[in-house]
């Protein structure tokens, strides 16, 4: 659960692409602050505004394993 006014620098790299998003539920609704497909690498600070529950998350569509490294600071 992160509070609004929160800043989270965010960054990523993966030996094959992913989707990857971050996202929070508001009832049925899902948003997302953030959200990138097929990507091998990303960054950025994603700025809170609502206090919710965050998933981040990365999907690998392909049929082989990958390897992931990430990094999250607030």
């Amino acid at each position: 659960k992160l509070a609004a006014g929160v800043q989270v620098r965010w960054q990523f790299e993966s030996a094959a692409p992913v989707d990857f998003n971050v996202h929070y539920h508001q009832g049925k609704e899902v948003k997302f602050p953030v959200k990138l497909s097929a990507q091998t690498n990303g960054g950025d600070t994603l700025d809170v505004r609502a206090a919710e529950d965050y998933c981040w998350m990365w999907s690998n569509k392909s049929a082989v394993a990958t390897t992931l490294t990430l990094s999250l600071r607030r």
